[in-house]
């Protein structure tokens, strides 16, 4: 291991004790590793929205029947005389310690898992296999994801809070009050609103003055890591957490339901920002693979969507195999290649050439285009 990639990841812990990891990774069956990099990778999503405090929050609501009864009358009597933010300081301190000790610990060991442990076999799992962030950044990342990370926990703690004391909202405990039938449908209700509402908020954050001056702060990182998932603009952090917590107070939801939806987006969001060649399940026909997200990242002002890829296809924001795209072509339309000039597209061809084939489909690049085919398309 060089002395520059030792100094590049100094914030990180793993490297230290590589070796020790490693021996006890060895030990492991196939199959308890595969479930501790699951576990990992939900655990991190958890703790960057700090909605393990809310899971509690609503577990014990779930449990305690007397605490369940007080916050029925407070959303009969609708006065905020009842909502009071009682022991916020506990929640907002067990919030964020616990998020930082699970973010710095477990995605450390993901980061070890793969950027460390398989580093020099990048080809057989990274979606832009040579090529990785500099140190300086990938020090940034950790350091700007953590005051993120630090919003996000105070707000989940408000929240929270809020809840836990009786405030006003939309979710209820008991299945049997709405029926069967609507626990079930919100899943798919609840994914599509949040997944719909995501693509258009992202899509406005890539408008030229949102972007210069908000977004462009989280696409420094084009060959991103699961810890680039954090490190997006404070602005635009608290509107997205925000906004994503509307369910809760427009319409009725049962916490459960609400919080495995959840945890599937945050699930999927260390997934796409992680650069590794993940690909969706038989069983997840609306889920892109990984190399969507990270094709967003490499060409900037295309594929917006996370979840579900289709409102890319709707909108005419999927990327395309005959248009060029890149930091300064917005709208997520790209560019023909009649359009552009030939510094463009030699930029654009060793961009694609960058790519590696086991990131997609077939394990074979989707976009590639030689030299005929463009002379072909562009005269």
């Amino acid at each position: 291991m060089t002395r520059e990639f030792v100094d590049s990841l100094s914030v990180r812990w793993t490297e230290k004790y590589d070796e020790k990891i490693s021996k006890f990774w060895k030990k492991l069956p196939t199959p308890l590793k595969n479930i501790s990099v699951f576990c990992a990778v939900l655990l991190l999503g958890i703790s960057i929205s700090g909605n393990w405090i809310n899971l509690w929050v609503h577990l014990c609501l779930q449990i305690n029947s007397s605490v369940r009864n007080i916050k029925t009358i407070n959303n009969n009597e609708r006065s905020f005389e009842y909502v009071e933010l009682k022991g916020f300081w506990s929640f907002f301190v067990a919030a964020n310690a616990v998020s930082f000790v699970i973010y710095l610990s477990i995605g450390g060991f993901l980061h070890w898992y793969y950027y460390v442990r398989q580093r020099d076999r990048a080809e057989e799992w990274k979606c832009q296999p040579n090529k990785f962030l500099t140190p300086d950044l990938e020090k940034h990342e950790i350091i700007f994801g953590s005051v993120t990370l630090f919003l996000n926990g105070t707000l989940s703690s408000l929240l929270a809070c809020y809840i836990y004391n009786g405030g006003p909202c939309s979710v209820y405990y008991d299945i049997q009050e709405y029926g069967w039938p609507w626990f079930i449908l919100q899943f798919v209700v609840i994914f599509v609103y949040q997944d719909y509402l995501t693509y258009w908020m992202h899509r406005i954050f890539h408008t030229p003055w949102l972007y210069k001056h908000f977004h462009k702060m989280h696409h420094k990182y084009k060959y991103p890591t699961a810890f680039s998932v954090t490190a997006i603009h404070p602005v635009e952090s608290i509107f997205i957490q925000s906004v994503l917590a509307t369910p809760l107070f427009l319409f009725p939801v049962h916490w459960l339901s609400f919080y495995i939806v959840v945890m599937y987006t945050y699930y999927h969001g260390i997934i796409d920002h992680s650069g590794i060649n993940f690909k969706s399940y038989w069983w997840q026909p609306w889920q892109p693979d990984a190399i969507f997200h990270d094709n967003h990242h490499q060409y900037f002002h295309v594929n917006f969507g996370f979840n579900i890829c289709i409102w890319d296809t709707i909108h005419g924001t999927c990327r395309q195999k005959e248009r060029v795209y890149n930091e300064e072509i917005f709208y997520g339309k790209g560019k023909s290649l009649k359009e552009v000039t030939e510094e463009e597209i030699e930029v654009d061809m060793d961009e694609r050439n960058s790519e590696n084939p086991l990131a997609y489909r077939n394990d074979k690049l989707e976009y590639q285009l030689d030299r005929s085919e463009i002379e072909k398309i562009r005269h």
